[in-house]
């Protein structure tokens, strides 16, 4: 009897199976059954090859335009080229000693092309490519591999199907290698489809009524062997419910774990150091902030951990948001961190705790609040006596407040009693950091982390339910917009107004940034997201925008384009001496003395500077209401996330601010169009789903937090959002009354496939 768990040489013979299991690692049914056509040819629809990568393993259908064969003396007696097209471009099939094929391959033939993408004087083409015609049936017995080693299943398949090269309305096209054509995997399945009786079906019957959902058996013939796009639907329909459910127990299951855990419930007294401070504020809360922080009250009162993620607008308050909710755990006997991704946005927020606490921050001090605590750094950079000291006060308690980058995450960091840990920027952290703080106490803390523009892996946990999340949709009042513009380098007028426009507002007694991806010299780029395409935007050929046109020359006159390298060491002496001469310009970067960044810093905040050309250093955290106007220069080297991040440090005071986003990307590449997405909108989440779009969601159970490795192979988050949601549900309602699945036994292997140890210690931490 053949079930998923056959061995596949038991199958399709020995020699077959050995191929498959070594390039494409396939040993089971089960195996073969799960690995998907990437796509499907429909007969008479030709590949679009000028689009062929130099080096990948490729299937093309294409239709035969001419054959020559030539003579040689030696071991290669002929050559056959063949030239086939998909009707705009040409692709050439270069055949060693394969006289036959001149018979087959006549012109207006059509067929598929299996082989490797190589480049011969400047044309692609393919060498001793695999073939199979789709215009007709060619002689000859059916095998895979040696006809010898096909099974007794397989010579009954094979003896049906006779002569035929490849079966359906539609052909599907699956990843292949090179010693397997996307063919032969077909002709393995439906070898398999044919013998198989029935396979374990995960997915209860109730569910699969509910959902009219087919049976899986049915599914992968649909999906393998189908006779229309319906066919095709159908079958993935079910399959991504596959995918859905089993991720979605595995994390219900979690979080039934989770309302386990112990944690210790914080309840704020009403007229403590969170009271206070409210009466001290010098503005209104918003209505929103009123709402998350009555949530996380809420939260953390309860005796198992929070896990929230705090989403705004950069602007949006999500500061006042954390330190309210450190407070509270403040007040109610424990201790709060507030971790940060930088040196500078920690020494930042230090001065912005500081600030809006004033004596209800300075514990210990003549002028401190009955009600105060104490707010102490932890970074690298800290002298031995200034680590000694806040160490000392984090450990004894006295310290209620603790800000701090990664030093933080050290074994020899302890504390009293850590109630809360607040993350800036989740996106600068991995889980397994996040994660480092929260297992320093028998009580895991309750957990907050910030963020404008949530990476792609959190907007994945974020549709599948499994992250709380809280959104800050209004700016406070006196927030100005910001307009973004993408400059083409190419386009001098525009590159000398974008100089222009910095000589404007700072003659109006504002500042500006001058952004690099990096130092330079020695340095290394800086650290940038992966790139994502997005919407049409302002191009080259487009009407100027206001402010940056063509006819709105900066007083300079100059026209010299933007300095070569984009790295602040070179780009601050030209700027000094020709765009920006007689401006106070001075450079901000990573390599400098964490003295000499917080000196420079100071002087920018206190208006002492006109223009800052920097690194990423700058990206979060930085509060100068003051500066107006960015220049982003190579912006292309930058991803969403950051380029939000950046244009968020101007127009934080009354005046509008400038993102002047330079760049040499040509217009309507990927690169251009990621930039004119940023131009397009200022709203994070819409570029955070953007970004998702583009760099996937990573491996959702898994450290990949965005890209290739991923726990999914059909389920498209954006796409699919509805269906992942409903089987949450179900999931939530099978491990509410089964919570170990007892009753569902093929659900319970499924999962225990899909989560294996090394990914279900990680979903903890997650």
């Amino acid at each position: 009897m053949v079930d998923q768990t056959t061995r596949l040489r038991d199958v399709v013979g020995a020699q077959t199976a050995t191929v498959l299991a070594d390039a494409l690692e396939l040993e089971t049914v089960g195996d073969l059954l799960g690995h998907l056509p990437r796509r499907y040819h429909e007969r008479g629809e030709l590949t679009d090859v000028g689009n062929l990568t130099v080096g990948e393993v490729v299937t093309v259908q294409a239709r035969v335009v001419s054959a020559q064969r030539r003579q040689f003396r030696g071991r290669a007696r002929n050559m056959l080229t063949v030239t086939v097209t998909d009707g705009r471009h040409n692709l050439a099939l270069t055949f060693f000693n394969q006289v036959w094929r001149e018979r087959e391959l006549r012109p207006g033939v059509t067929a598929l092309f299996a082989g490797k993408v190589e480049e011969f004087r400047g044309r692609r083409q393919l060498t001793n490519p695999e073939v199979a015609l789709l215009d007709e049936e060619i002689p000859g017995t059916f095998e895979i591999f040696g006809t010898p080693e096909i099974s007794e299943a397989a010579r009954s398949s094979g003896a049906r199907e006779g002569r035929e090269s490849f079966a359906g309305a539609l052909v599907p096209i699956y990843p292949a290698a090179a010693k397997i054509a996307s063919w032969t995997i077909g002709r393995c399945l439906r070898i398999v489809l044919d013998v198989l009786t029935d396979v374990e079906d995960p997915l209860p019957p109730d569910i699969r009524s509910r959902h009219r959902l087919v049976s899986l058996l049915e599914a992968y013939r649909l999906v393998h062997q189908p006779s229309s796009w319906a066919d095709v639907t159908r079958g993935r329909a079910r399959l991504k419910w596959d995918e859905a459910l089993v991720l979605q127990v595995a994390l219900a299951q979690r979080r039934a774990d989770v309302e386990k855990i112990r944690a210790t419930p914080r309840h704020p007294k009403p007229d403590g150091l969170l009271a206070a401070f409210d009466g001290t504020l010098p503005f209104p809360l918003t209505a929103g902030q009123h709402a998350v922080g009555e949530t996380i009250a809420a939260e953390i009162a309860r005796p198992f951990p929070m896990h929230r993620l705090l989403q705004g607008e950069v602007g949006s308050g999500k500061t006042v948001v954390a330190l309210r909710a450190m407070l509270a755990a403040v007040d109610a006997g424990g201790q709060a961190v507030l971790l940060a991704p930088t040196e500078t946005l920690a020494a930042q927020h230090l001065r912005s705790l500081r600030d809006l606490l004033g004596p209800l921050g300075r514990a210990g001090e003549l002028d401190a609040s009955p009600e105060a605590t104490r707010v102490v750094l932890v970074t690298g950079s800290l002298g031995a006596k200034a680590r000694r000291e806040a160490l000392a006060s984090a450990a004894d308690g006295s310290a209620g407040l603790v800000v701090g980058t990664h030093a933080l995450l050290e074994e020899s960091v302890a504390f009293r009693d850590l109630a809360l840990v607040v993350v800036d920027e989740q996106h600068r952290f991995g889980v397994e950091q996040r994660d480092a703080l929260r297992s320093r106490s028998d009580h895991p803390p309750h957990l907050l982390v910030m963020t404008a523009t949530p990476i792609p892996r959190t907007v994945a946990m974020t549709v599948f339910g499994d992250l709380e999340v809280s959104t800050l949709t209004e700016l406070p009042a006196g927030r100005s917009p910001i307009s973004t513009f993408v400059v083409p380098a190419a386009n001098e007028t525009w590159t000398d107004r974008m100089w222009g426009r910095i000589r404007d507002e700072v003659a109006k007694g504002h500042q500006a940034y001058v952004v690099c991806p990096r130092i330079g010299g020695d340095a290394a780029t800086e650290d940038s997201d992966t790139a994502c395409a997005g919407p049409d935007g302002v191009g080259p050929n487009d009407a100027a925008p206001t402010g940056v046109g063509p006819n709105d020359v900066g007083p300079t006159g100059r026209r010299p384009g933007m300095p070569p390298g984009a790295a602040v060491l070179d780009v601050l002496p030209r700027l000094r001496d020709t765009e920006l001469e007689g401006l106070r310009v001075e450079a901000l970067h990573g390599r400098l003395h964490p003295d000499d960044k917080d000196q420079i810093m100071t002087r920018f905040a206190a208006g002492d500077l006109d223009v800052l050309v920097a690194t990423t250093v700058i990206e979060v955290g930085v509060n100068v209401p003051n500066a107006t106007v960015m220049v982003v220069a190579d912006a292309d080297r930058f991803g969403v996330s950051q380029l939000h991040q950046l244009r968020g440090r101007v127009g934080r005071g009354s005046a509008p601010g400038w993102c002047l986003l330079h760049t040499d990307a040509e217009h309507a590449t990927p690169a251009w169009e990621r930039l004119a997405a940023v131009a397009a909108t200022s709203d994070g989440a819409e570029l955070a789903r953007l970004d998702l779009a583009q760099r996937r969601e990573g491996d959702v159970l898994g450290a990949a937090q965005s890209g290739g490795r991923r726990s999914l192979r059909l389920l498209e988050l954006l796409k699919d959002e509805e269906l992942i949601r409903c089987a949450r549900d179900e999931a939530t309602a099978l491990v509410s009354v089964d919570p170990r699945l007892s009753t569902q036994p093929a659900l319970a292997r499924a999962l225990a496939v899909t989560l294996d140890e090394t990914r279900a210690a990680y979903l903890e931490k997650g």
